[in-house]
């Protein structure tokens, strides 16, 4: 029997509480875990993420994003340009970690089925910056 929440919409029904969909949010869930795992993996073994020179991505990344704030129609708002400039550059090394590692668990986290909606929420927040980053 379905949820209550999903009775009234048989599409939202049919997508999360369909058991034939099982095997398709298997691979969803399989695919997005390599995915963070692979970028995970990438910047916790450089040497501009987590190494001697940490930080230095986040420092170019942002620097970049900031130029995006210029013009007609900026590519990133005002509010996040300042939670950059404010929050990320001054604390660029401990960012750094952050992203290397929450892309890595994350990652994990989805392909062994561990706490997934958490892994999943998180995953969404992470993507959510790098597209408010322009």
């Amino acid at each position: 029997m379905a949820h209550a929440v999903y009775k009234n919409n048989p599409v939202a029904e049919f997508l999360f509480a369909n058991t034939k969909m099982a095997g398709f949010w298997l691979l969803v869930r399989l695919y997005l875990g390599w995915q963070w795992t692979t970028a995970g993996w990438g910047k916790v073994t450089s040497e501009a993420w987590t190494g001697a020179e940490a930080g230095s991505s986040i420092v170019g990344f942002v620097t970049r994003a900031l130029e995006k704030t210029e013009g007609a129609h900026p590519d990133v708002t005002g509010w996040y340009a300042w939670f950059l400039e404010n929050v990320v550059l001054p604390n660029a090394e401990v960012w750094g970690y952050m992203v290397a590692y929450g892309e890595l668990i994350v990652g994990v986290a989805l392909i062994i089925g561990l706490l997934t909606g958490i892994a999943a929420f998180f995953g969404l927040f992470m993507n959510l910056n790098f597209m408010l980053a322009g």
